[in-house]
Order: structure tokens, then sequence, then C-alpha cells
């Protein structure tokens, strides 16, 4: 290295000393604050960090009963010119841009990711929101159809899957349940392999025999595939988290009657299993009048 290198070396490894020191001693005066100011905001995230999780605290899904219909350019264009609409999509992509790319992912280190715990009992009727239709591809025929077209008259456990990581946090809620009322008639098990990311959405077709593999064959009808873009039905259905499993109990009218997410409690595995029971007893005693009516 020649003389003029290695000075023009040394200056700039001075710079870079001093701005380093600069900085680590701006950031040691703020964090102390002289009087322990520092500390005490590390203690207040390490307290949010271990508080207890609340309990679900508003029905969830959507207002407008759905039917079973895939979006056209004419629905967006509806939307655009719709005032009410583009304030809302305005106000959810402001909140979406303060998010930082790794927001979902550092998530799961509290508590895994779950945000709220699962009511013991089920959401009245009357407060109930409705489960959005959700388009996708059966496992087992490749065709195109609805979730309202499925659920509509039975008692539906709805699983929502994304990652490997989902689909242990669904089985955690569902398998119990499934167990018991799999042989019912009115009851059925739903799951939504959800790939919104257009590059994955086409990665998926590709291992459909695998998927296909770890599946139960008689689960295969009421597996669906989808692409749909969730981005404005997230927040109602409580999906604030990408990387985990959500479960949904779904009456005969489309309506969420109990919801849960991420990894499941005691608690939250037996509330599932019971409210699906009530629902089931409740739909069985309702065939017989209906015929009847006929």
């Amino acid at each position: 290295m020649s003389v003029r290198s290695s000075l023009r070396y040394s200056v700039t490894l001075h710079r870079f000393t001093q701005r380093q020191e600069c900085l680590f001693t701006r950031w040691n005066s703020s964090s102390s604050g002289g009087d322990g100011a520092g500390q005490n905001s590390v203690e207040k995230k390490v307290g949010v960090a271990d508080a207890p999780l609340p309990l679900l605290q508003r029905p969830l899904g959507v207002r407008e009963r759905p039917i079973a219909h895939t979006k056209t350019w004419e629905d967006t264009r509806n939307e655009l010119m719709d005032q009410d609409v583009r304030l809302q999509q305005r106000k959810h992509l402001i909140n979406e841009a303060t998010k930082g790319y790794f927001t979902d992912l550092n998530a799961t280190r509290r508590h895994g990711g779950k945000t709220w715990v699962a009511p013991g009992v089920m959401i009245r009727e009357d407060k109930a929101l409705y489960f959005p239709n959700i388009s996708g591809s059966r496992l087992d025929t490749r065709a195109k159809t609805h979730t309202t077209d499925i659920c509509q008259g039975r008692i539906s456990v709805i699983s929502m899957l994304s990652t490997r990581m989902s689909e242990v946090h669904v089985q955690g809620f569902v398998s119990p349940t499934n167990v018991r009322y799999m042989s019912n008639p009115l009851y059925q098990y739903v799951q939504i392999n959800l790939q919104e990311n257009v590059l994955k959405s086409w990665l998926v077709p590709l291992f459909l025999s695998s998927i296909a593999k770890g599946v139960p064959k008689e689960l295969h009808r009421s597996y669906l595939m989808s692409n749909q873009d969730m981005e404005y039905i997230r927040e109602p259905l409580g999906m604030v988290n990408k990387h985990i499993g959500y479960v949904y109990l779904v009456d005969e009218a489309l309506r969420v009657r109990w919801a849960g997410c991420a990894d499941a409690k005691v608690e939250e595995t037996q509330a599932l299993e019971q409210c699906t029971g009530v629902l089931l007893n409740r739909l069985a005693e309702k065939k017989p009048s209906q015929k009847k009516k006929r």
C-alpha cells in the first residue's frame, strides 16, 4: 500500500470511529435519561409482552351476506366510484404503510403471534357477522368453488392455512372436534390453503400430489386452494398476522359464531368442540320442522 493510500485509509477509519462514538453517546444519554427513564422504557416493553392476552372483543366477519361470485372488473370499477369504499381502503392502506416488512414475523415472538383468546361461548346469533365468500379450486377435482356454496345449510369449521406453522396451529383446535363430529352429515371441515403471493400461488400446483398425500381423502372435496386477495377483509376477520393459523365456526346461515387463532389453549379446543355440538343439535332440531312445513 502506498503512503498516500495508507494516509487516506487512516483518515477514513478515524472519521468512522468518531461517528460511531458520537452515535453511541447519543443513544446512551437518551436511553438512560439521567433518572432511569431508559430502564423504565425497557421494563414497560417487557411488561406489555408478558401481559395476558385479552379475550376476543368483537364479532368477526363482514356485514353483508356473501354471494357465490368472483370479483370482476366491473365490481372493481364500482368500488372506485364509491367514495365510502375509497375512504375505507385509503385508511387501510395508510395503516399497512406504517407496518414494517417483518412486522408479522416479529409478532410471532410474542405469544407465538396470538393476539386474542377465543371466547368460551358462541357469539350471539343477532350479533354475529358473515363469513365472506372465498373462491378456490377443490383438491379432488380442481373445480372452482365458493365457500358460500359449500357452507350453506351446514355447520362448518373453516381453517385458514398459509404456512406450515399455520397447519400445526389449526390442528390443535380442530382435531377433537373432527374426531367427534366428522360422521355427522350436518358437519364439515373446510380447509383453505390461501396463497396471496403470486409467485407462491404459481408454485402450489407443483406440490399438489404431496399436499393430497398429507390430507385425508375424505377431506379432499372440502380442501380449497385459493389465491384470492384478502387485503380488505383480513381486518374484519381478525387475520392480522399472515404467518399463523385461524379457525372459524360458521353456522348454516354463514355467520361466524366462534373463532380462534395461533396456538390453541386447552380451554379453546374444548370450547370449539362444545359450540360445534350446540349448533349441530340446533340445526338437527330445525330440519324436521322444515320438512313438515314443505
